[in-house]
């Protein structure tokens, strides 16, 4: 298969901003795929060579890419520069030069285009391969990107690049690809369930594409939980009050300690330990403390466990502030980071165990068998939890848990299975502050910004943020934001949000505003704010509470926590906003 077939679609793909559109164009390139080929092209759409949880990373910069184009093509590198700069996308840019070149030369990129999907990849693949920053290594990395590059047409350049570099912006979410899959291998749309259950329990959304391929259905139904293969984690609701828990919840139900850490999914094997976030990257490098202290902790040699990695204060044994934990986060120095911000790892879930999967077991059930397996010590904890079957049984086990530093209680359905990759009443979250209207916090998705002034000037003075809406996989606006940064906080933003920006507004956002720069929905911050209020201009549950309107954020203002460890897709989202008005408008009236 040619890699341009592949560029053509991206390329339509790119120039549609309706998810049915993209869909369509999705269903007709996985029936003209060869079903061998399939999950290598489910890759590319998603910009990547293997799931997240592999952390495979082609790890390939700018300039030597501009390089490996003018060795490719000829055209001057201060011209590259000069087109990139004015365009702001690489791939865009060397895609028109490239196709200036073939109209007022005899240069003809298109007559050489010939490289494969196959090929394509695999040079890819051997350029992630390559570690280290010698000079030998750049060599080689410049030959497969040259080579890649030679002869292609403008479209294909322009892909490749935006392979390269981590820039693809289709506007594409897993949520569309597996519709495009149950269209594609099942002829019904009403199939994408079966397919979502495989993709929820592997996380690996190539593969599950190529047993649909070639299996179909009955490929599917046979996934399995496997131990070191990430299960999509179940997400919880929120809640306002205990008396708004206790109608959702019913008469008796788990309450557990809410810590403030990284949720991390731990898997076990015969001694082997692999650590995964709910992003489902693997970040095993940033807890060795957990590798080597887990195994001890258990009375099983299998499992796969579900935990809070809480920073502590070693003198005194308080929990500290996720943001300590960030610290952990490098690339050098991990150790010295291990020793200067310590942990604990507390322990509330199982979901694999001597060889069979929890997931359809109870709450009560699986809580039962963690506390049998688990041999506590300083390290290695279970959360505090208790049965409740009424508001001031709550109220106490709230109150002791901020005074232990967590940030409020999660609250379980004792009968509940473990719906991976789902969320719903059947888990609901308490915090402190969601009982105060003037402390709600949310975790909101940045998808534009507005350019600052004064000493401001250069950076982003103001990020307008959105919610998920897991209705219809999109994200639309809640707020403008400009307070709560410092002048720290907004070079750190600049300097993430650089690589994030888009050439037009992702067709995935939801919004009337006009940003002076767009991004890729990726980046969750946690804002609070006085109020939700209807809003005319923002599309937060549009049409939800009054025909026109949407919900908007009062006085919004960042928290200092930049929520790395959440994909845009566990944001918070529109049915927690509405359940937060309405919450709040109750107690008005109440007052009243």
């Amino acid at each position: 298969m040619k890699f341009s077939i592949l560029a053509e679609t991206f390329e339509k793909m790119e120039n549609t901003a309706k998810r049915l559109e993209l869909t369509d164009h999705l269903v007709d390139l996985f029936k003209s795929t060869p079903p061998d080929l399939l999950a290598k092209v489910v890759y590319l759409i998603q910009g990547k060579l293997r799931p997240d949880f592999e952390g495979v990373e082609i790890g390939v910069a700018e300039k030597l890419v501009i390089r490996a184009v003018h060795r490719s093509t000829a055209i001057e590198v201060k011209r590259i520069e000069e087109a990139y700069r004015k365009d702001g996308d690489l791939g865009h840019a060397v895609s028109k030069l490239i196709e200036q070149k073939t109209q007022t030369t005899l240069f003809d990129a298109v007559a050489g285009d010939n490289q494969t999907v196959e090929w394509v990849y695999d040079s890819l693949v051997k350029i992630a391969e390559l570690e280290g920053s010698g000079k030998n290594v750049l060599d080689k990395k410049m030959n497969y990107v040259s080579s890649l590059l030679n002869n292609v047409s403008p479209i294909s350049a322009k892909f490749i690049i935006k392979i390269l570099i981590g820039t693809m912006r289709l506007g594409v979410a897993d949520n569309t690809i597996l519709d495009g899959l149950a269209i594609a291998y099942t002829d019904s749309k009403s199939n994408r369930e079966k397919i979502e259950a495989a993709y929820n329990v592997s996380s690996d959304l190539g593969k599950v594409a190529q047993v649909a391929a070639k299996e179909g259905l009955k490929g599917i139904e046979e996934f399995k939980v496997k131990v070191f293969s990430p299960i999509r984690p179940m997400l919880a609701d929120r809640v306002k009050s205990e008396q708004e828990a206790i109608e959702k919840m019913g008469k008796r139900f788990a309450a557990e300690y809410k810590l403030d850490g990284e949720r991390v999914q731990i898997h076990l094997e015969n001694g082997r330990v692999d650590l995964f976030s709910r992003r489902l990257e693997n970040i095993r490098s940033y807890y060795p403390d957990i590798v080597e202290n887990i195994p001890k902790a258990l009375k099983v040699k299998n499992a796969i466990l579900e935990a809070e990695a809480v920073a502590i204060n070693e003198n005194s044994g308080e929990f500290l502030p996720f943001q300590e934990l960030m610290h952990r986060r490098r690339k050098y120095n991990v150790d010295k980071a291990v020793l200067q911000y310590p942990i604990t790892v507390n322990l509330f879930d199982v979901l694999y165990l001597d060889g069979k999967s929890c997931l359809d077991l109870g709450y009560e059930q699986r809580r039962k068998l963690l506390n049998d397996i688990v041999v506590e010590d300083n390290f290695t904890k279970v959360i505090p939890q208790i049965l409740v079957t009424n508001e001031s049984e709550i109220e106490d086990f709230l109150e002791n848990s901020i005074n232990a530093g967590c940030e409020g209680l999660m609250l379980k359905v004792l009968n509940a299975p473990y719906r991976a990759g789902a969320r719903g009443s059947n888990w609901l979250k308490l915090k402190r502050e969601y009982r105060n209207d003037l402390g709600d916090s949310l975790d909101l998705v940045v998808i534009g910004a507005f350019f600052g002034r004064g000493r401001r000037t250069g950076k982003y003075g103001t990020l307008l943020l959105a919610t998920y809406n897991d209705d219809d996989d999109t994200f639309p606006s809640i707020c403008k934001v400009g307070t709560g940064f410092t002048d720290e906080n907004l070079d750190q933003f600049y300097q993430i949000l650089s690589s994030k920006v888009t050439l037009k507004k992702n067709p995935r956002i939801k919004s009337d505003m006009e940003a002076d720069v767009w991004f890729e929905p990726e980046l969750v911050i946690e804002i609070v704010a006085s109020e939700i209020t209807l809003s005319p201009i923002h599309k937060t549950a549009q049409d939800a509470i009054r025909k026109g309107s949407g919900l908007a954020l009062r006085f919004p203002k960042f928290t200092g926590k930049i929520r790395m460890e959440k994909s845009p897709e566990n944001a918070s989202t529109d049915q927690e906003v509405i359940s937060l008005y309405k919450g709040q408008t109750k107690i008005t009236q109440n007052t009243d």
